[in-house]
């Protein structure tokens, strides 16, 4: 009997470094960046300078802070910090956090939206988990789904660097973490909703226009995508997800799951 260690050394060194990126989620995401914490916040390309920046970031301190000042804050809080954003963004259309921030707001008020349009039809059913994936795929907040996949693709195409050897500053690959592993979430959501839809009736889904004529595997690719990103810039739990969501990942783990099965049988 052939034991494994023996077999090892018949697998190529490329061979094995696909089979640890696929298998270990630890193995590969961040070993390509270069987190440099003495780089300004944001490239020069931006053109952003440091007094502005400084005045920027308090500005952005602020418009969150009146979203905090209410637990939850109402509908016209949200609107109001969204207007706040949106003149921020008019102003400095190079500042990248600000787009990440208004896509969170952005969440809220479909949140809000979505849970008075459900109080008014008093149908207010199921978990969490499954009103948070109607609200962002109704037909009554499609546009508002559909501009946060859009701040989230700015705020991405703005920090990202413009060679993957480029080193990055810590605000950088913080901002680029969560912004992929944001709009991965909802590219999962948007998978497994459109999966559901389709078994339960055959139609698709609402939501953002640019999703709707793609399938569930295609969406869950994507969602791949952005979590290999966003686990390559620090986040913990996207490194987990792009594992699980990795299409080869998974049908390795089908043959290996098979050939296990096979073996306890036999």
């Amino acid at each position: 009997m052939t034991s494994i260690a023996s077999a090892r050394p018949s697998l190529t060194s490329n061979d094995s470094a696909v089979l640890q990126a696929l298998f270990d989620a630890e193995s590969s995401p961040s070993s390509g960046i270069t987190v440099d914490p003495s780089l300004p916040s944001w490239p020069s390309s931006l053109k952003i300078s440091q007094e502005d920046l400084s005045s920027l970031s308090q500005r952005e301190t602020e418009i969150i802070r009146k979203l905090q000042a209410d637990e939850p804050p109402s509908e016209e809080t949200v609107k109001s910090a969204l207007n706040d954003f949106d003149t921020l963004l008019s102003q400095y259309p190079t500042y990248p956090s600000a787009y990440t921030n208004r896509a969170q707001t952005l969440r809220l008020l479909i949140d809000i939206i979505h849970n008075n349009h459900e109080s008014k039809s008093d149908n207010v059913q199921g978990s969490i988990s499954e009103l948070d994936d109607a609200a962002l795929f109704s037909p009554q907040t499609s546009e508002l789904s559909s501009r946060i996949f859009s701040d989230l693709g700015q705020a991405i195409n703005l920090a990202t660097p413009a060679s993957p050897a480029d080193a990055v500053s810590s605000a950088q690959a913080r901002l680029l973490a969560d912004a992929h592993t944001h709009r991965g979430y909802l590219l999962l959501k948007a998978a497994r909703g459109k999966k559901a839809q389709s078994d339960e009736d055959g139609s698709d889904m609402s939501g953002p226009e640019r999703l709707r004529g793609l399938g569930a595997d295609q969406l869950e690719e994507m969602a791949s995508r952005d979590f290999f990103f966003g686990g390559r810039y620090g986040n913990k739990v996207a490194q987990q997800l792009s594992v699980q969501t990795n299409p080869y990942a998974k049908m390795c783990g089908a043959i290996v799951k098979e050939a296990m099965r096979k073996e306890v049988e036999g």
